[in-house]
């Protein structure tokens, strides 16, 4: 494991929206450079994440009241589908980043809330610890935080998925206590007692890193512990935040894979023979599949950025209806975003043709990265969630999962 570079005190403070959305463009291009590459060679993004922190961009949803950005979650949206852009792993592994600092926004308390978003704006990352493989589900955990024998709070346990914790400078550990409500624990990513092993093998999203962590009497500071399952026992934004940023990873992979088919197009390709044509450009077809795609695509952008305004509705006034607007709208936004997406990636090969599957250029990535990713949550669900709350009239359930 390679320990984050401590840059506490001299990550930079992003002021509003407008300058979190320049900021990710500058960065977007650093990463875009190396994509290709680290993806091939599964090099992690040590570094990446490390100037992704010096940027002020993990802290801009540290509410205002805390000295933070607030911005709205359309533009953390945007933020995330612009870095996703440039390279799909680094724009997944701080989602759960950003999924934390929601959750201690609603359970937190005052101080805990001063604490741990000043640590934010310095430059520390969250990494996760909350699924795990081999349960029933997806919602089941055998983790516990419970206290031993002396009546000190210890984790034990077992994650897999645990995107970003390779990277972070604290790991929120999802955990079940003595009450077996779910609580968030926050401990140090060298902590006696805590493994982390790169063990993550998917075909696609290479380098986020998501392995396994596992967690063996683990002392945890109680102050370090907060009331998760609280964020989801009442109507709040916890859900759709969480589900908005996943559907902007991949209606921004999806983009990068329509900029790289017309790239490839423009300049490389050939045209079929048949066409009388003298470039790929003039194909008729592929014309009329790029502007297809292109429409698609717009329209996923449009989905997620109406879904973040719902978002927003539901942050300033949480009720029942506002959460399953927003839940509803981020579906919409997810499950549309996942087929556009995936059909951007493949139409990229057959537009682009034979060359355009040769591994100097490694354009597979994009098809590999958003079929991962997008297999966090199945689109099925949410054209059936859509269709409930519409037809008749049933809200959502409020999980992070739609």
């Amino acid at each position: 494991m390679t320990a984050a570079i401590d840059i506490r005190g001299q990550a930079a403070r992003i002021h509003d929206d407008a300058e979190a959305i320049a900021v990710a463009h500058v960065l977007a291009a650093e990463f875009a450079a190396g994509a290709a590459e680290r993806d091939r060679e599964r090099r992690l993004p040590h570094a990446e994440l490390d100037r992704y922190s010096a940027s002020g961009l993990l802290a801009i949803t540290v509410p205002k009241a805390f000295g933070g950005a607030g911005v709205s979650a359309g533009t953390l949206a945007e933020v995330t589908a612009i870095i996703s852009a440039a390279d799909g792993s680094i724009g997944q592994i701080p989602q759960n980043h950003f999924f934390v600092i929601e959750a201690i926004r609603l359970t937190a308390t005052e101080d805990q809330k001063r604490h741990w978003f000043e640590r934010v704006l310095q430059g520390d990352r969250f990494g996760n610890a909350l699924s795990e493989s081999g349960t029933k589900n997806a919602h089941e955990y055998g983790t516990v935080l419970k206290p031993d024998a002396q009546g000190d709070l210890v984790l034990n346990g077992r994650k897999f998925y645990s995107t970003g914790a390779l990277f972070a400078h604290w790991i929120a550990a999802l955990a079940k206590d003595a009450n077996d409500r779910l609580v968030f624990a926050f401990l140090k990513p060298d902590a006696q007692g805590v493994t982390l092993i790169d063990d993550w093998s998917g075909f696609g999203q290479r380098t986020t890193g998501s392995g396994t962590t596992i967690f063996e009497n683990v002392a945890v500071d109680p102050q370090n512990v907060i009331p998760f399952q609280d964020a989801f026992d009442s109507a709040t934004s916890m859900g759709p935040l969480g589900q908005i940023l996943h559907a902007a990873i991949d209606i921004g992979i999806g983009r990068a894979a329509l900029s790289e088919t017309i790239h490839f197009v423009t300049r490389h390709s050939r045209p079929w023979f048949d066409s009388g044509k003298e470039t790929a450009a003039e194909d008729p077809y592929t014309i009329a599949q790029i502007g297809d795609l292109t429409i698609r695509q717009h329209a996923a952008e449009a989905l997620l950025a109406r879904a973040g305004r719902y978002v927003d509705q539901a942050t300033i006034n949480p009720n029942e209806e506002t959460v399953a607007e927003a839940s509803v709208a981020v579906a919409e936004a997810k499950a549309f975003g996942t087929e556009a997406a995936l059909n951007a990636a493949n139409k990229l090969h057959e537009l682009a043709g034979t060359r355009s599957t040769l591994a100097a250029h490694n354009l597979d990535r994009h098809w590999r990265n958003v079929r991962v990713h997008t297999l966090h949550d199945p689109a099925r669900w949410k054209y059936a969630a859509i269709g409930n709350y519409y037809l008749n009239g049933i809200k959502p359930p409020r999980h992070g999962a739609i």
